[in-house]
């Protein structure tokens, strides 16, 4: 598949070496992309990462990820799905505190599917869930089924067992994956690492 990855980050970088090793057609956008060198992807602007891409990732700072992307333009967004993993931070906190990005995202691209995930690990366990002691619980959210399934194949092709992955509903429920980000940061002080992950755990079947 191509995908196109807006950003070059650690989580950009760590998405594009797990699908590259699975065999997809990656590129990373960067709005500055000479003289990047030693990425696990050839590095093009982000105009050329969106063109690219049947799939194309948000991985940008959240704070500024609909300036970047309304920027290209809506019309280079038709027929893909937008992935969307960035979670924001101001000063004072997250910076979507009453909705989150990936609804707004949405909101400015209505007739584009995007669906929110892998915002609740760090970037090292993205690509690379075996270095915990088990997988734990990925989320999905997105108004799109087909959409969600077409993710779902992305992860798994990241290392995450498809029965980690619990789709929460619509987009409105990435507001949890992003409000996560607050508990995130103080296990990750409880623990003194950010490589970890939590698990969803059902009532026992009356069986």
């Amino acid at each position: 598949m191509d995908i196109g990855i807006v950003g070059t980050g650690n989580v950009a970088q760590a998405v594009a070496r797990g699908w590259v090793a699975a065999g997809h057609n990656v590129v990373l956008g960067s709005r500055v992309p000479e003289g990047r060198v030693g990425l696990p992807a050839p590095v093009v602007t982000v105009e050329e990462a969106v063109v690219h891409g049947r799939i194309v990732v948000n991985a940008t700072p959240g704070t500024e990820s609909v300036a970047l992307l309304t920027g290209i333009g809506a019309e280079a967004f038709t027929g893909r799905t937008i992935l969307d993993i960035a979670v924001g931070f101001t000063a004072e906190g997250l910076s979507h505190p009453r909705e989150s990005l990936g609804e707004e995202i949405q909101r400015a691209f209505p007739g584009v599917p995007v669906v929110k995930t892998l915002a609740t690990v760090t970037s090292s366990v993205m690509d690379d869930p075996g270095r915990l002691g088990e997988p734990g619980t990925l989320f999905l959210s997105g108004d799109d089924a087909a959409a969600k399934a077409e993710v779902t194949g992305l992860l798994v092709d990241l290392g995450w067992p498809r029965e980690s992955v619990l789709d929460l509903g619509g987009i409105a429920t990435a507001r949890g994956q992003e409000h996560f980000a607050l508990l995130f940061l103080g296990i990750a002080g409880a623990l003194g690492t950010h490589e970890f992950n939590v698990k969803v755990v059902p009532p026992a079947s009356a069986g």
